[in-house]
């Protein structure tokens, strides 16, 4: 080992030794003397927890008080800014006190939480946390970190669209910034900092926060509900705004997988990692994040795993399915006609999803035998081809003469929808057996294999779709219905 790497492996066991020490200090905490935590960052792991010795199922794996989880009940920040952290505050306080922002701008679990790192971060080694926040990265490999030129290996995932960073810059600098920047005693040395190096600070807190932070459920016995989703890009469209969310020392030390063998539960006064079926020595311990795509594991979480490809999905957008149906009768058709039908269909869907029918792990967290197939095309879009044709029929007679038979609208609709999804195959770069074999020659690594995981199950979806609609029209055009005798005529 060479002297950098000796050197970073020293501190990487020393932070971990420290952070052990002080979670096992913490009033209630447990961990069980058959797991450690180790270093799994030589398969981009970072550090995680392996059973020294045979674990038997149900066996408590360690236990965290819920006095230490960081958040907004237990940090010193809210006593200070009580007006943010009220969940009804909506409008602006104005006060001569250091306890209110003379214009600060509601907060969120989002916003909240993210001001909370900050200040406990910024506190240094007189933060309670610190030995817990000095082992959270401080680079991740989320896409909102990619260069340019590594984001075009994704070619033309959906993912591209939702990563945000954007619509998160806007947020940190309207409601993050100007809380530190009224408050420079809150948060120690920001006022040294540049604009520009508090924003990558508040960008690795909220990617902490997407990568590690649990919503905190209620306690058994209360009577709290949560909050309905309200989405707004970014980070925030992952999770509720005013549920409580929270950073939990050791449960995030779990990596997750679509094959798991352990399982967080929440109680009253604590939160325990129990083992879902026996783990043997040298075996990880895994959590679960749920039937989650790769796209979504990689925007999220920054990493893919071959477990998760049977929940992969990918998105088919309405306008390309709209123009192979405007050829089928675009002879005669005038644009006043074609905003007629568009003003016809009510809340038209963008895009619709296509997905693997596959069953969820089982309840010791082991995968079905089946492999997922193409169950068929969301009844969503057969409901909005069904509108447009009957908005079509409306607008012109020639075409409403045809269409009156159901077998020849079927047939138009799968028709069209088998081009659409051809169209969206083009759309990639690479064709999918190119995509496979770099998977299966390991050629590729890091980021641009991440990438092209993500983009090869897309593209197996769409080649399993096509292949299903073929199927169906085949069956269709084999039948005796009117529209096959017709076309026999």
């Amino acid at each position: 080992m060479d002297v950098d790497g000796g050197t970073a492996y020293s501190e990487f066991v020393q932070q971990t030794e420290t952070f052990l020490r002080w979670f096992q200090a913490l009033p209630g905490a447990t961990f069980h003397p058959d797991i450690r935590i180790e270093d799994l960052s030589h398969r981009n792991a970072g550090r995680g927890i392996i059973a020294t010795k045979d674990i038997p199922a149900e066996t408590v794996l360690f236990t965290i008080p819920r006095s230490s989880i960081l958040c907004a009940a237990t940090s010193s920040l809210p006593k200070h800014l009580p007006s943010l952290f009220t969940p009804t505050a909506t409008n602006p306080q104005s006060s001569d006190s250091e306890d209110e922002s003379p214009s600060s701008p509601s907060q969120d679990s989002w916003t909240s939480l993210i001001l909370i790192l900050l200040h406990e971060h910024l506190l240094g080694p007189s933060s309670p946390w610190s030995a817990y926040l000095s082992i959270l990265p401080s680079h991740f490999s989320t896409p909102m970190f990619w260069t340019p030129s590594e984001l075009l290996h994704l070619q033309s995932s959906a993912i591209i669209s939702k990563i945000g960073q954007s619509s998160a810059d806007t947020m940190l600098r309207t409601k993050i910034l100007p809380i530190i920047r009224s408050h420079p005693s809150l948060f120690p040395s920001s006022a040294t900092l540049p604009d520009s190096d508090l924003l990558a600070l508040a960008h690795r807190m909220g990617s902490a926060i997407m990568s590690y932070a649990f919503d905190l459920e209620p306690a058994p016995d209360s009577d709290e509900e949560p909050e309905p989703d309200d989405e707004n890009g970014g980070w925030v469209e992952d999770r509720d705004h005013l549920t409580p969310m929270g950073m939990v020392p050791m449960a995030d030390m779990l990596n997750a997988d679509a094959v798991f063998n352990a399982h967080i539960n929440h109680s009253e006064e604590h939160l325990t990692a129990t083992a879902l079926r026996t783990i043997p020595a040298g075996e990880e311990v895994l959590n679960y994040y749920g039937p989650l795509s790769n796209a979504e594991l990689l925007r999220r979480y920054g990493y893919v795993t071959p477990n998760h490809a049977r929940y992969d999905v990918v998105e088919l957008p309405w306008p390309l399915i709209e123009r192979r149906l405007r050829e089928r009768f675009n002879v005669g058709m005038k644009e006043t006609q074609w905003a007629a039908v568009n003003d016809a269909l009510d809340e038209v869907e963008d895009s619709f999803v296509l997905e693997w029918a596959s069953e969820e792990p089982d309840s010791t967290g082991q995968q079905p035998d089946t492999p997922p197939v193409f169950g068929g095309l969301p009844e969503e879009l057969d409901e909005q081809v069904r509108a447009f044709l009957k908005a079509v029929r409306k607008v012109n007679t020639l075409a409403g003469e045809a269409l009156e038979d159901k077998h020849t609208r079927k047939e138009i609709y799968l028709d069209s929808v088998l081009r659409a999804l051809r169209d969206r195959e083009a759309e990639y770069a690479t064709p999918l057996e190119e995509d496979e074999q770099l998977v299966a020659s390991g050629a590729v690594e890091g980021r641009q294999a991440m990438a092209v995981w993500v983009r090869k199950g897309e593209k197996q979806i769409l080649r399993a779709a096509q292949k299903w609609v073929e199927g169906v029209l085949e069956e269709l055009r084999r039948s005796d219905g009117p529209s096959a005798k017709r076309r026999r005529h």
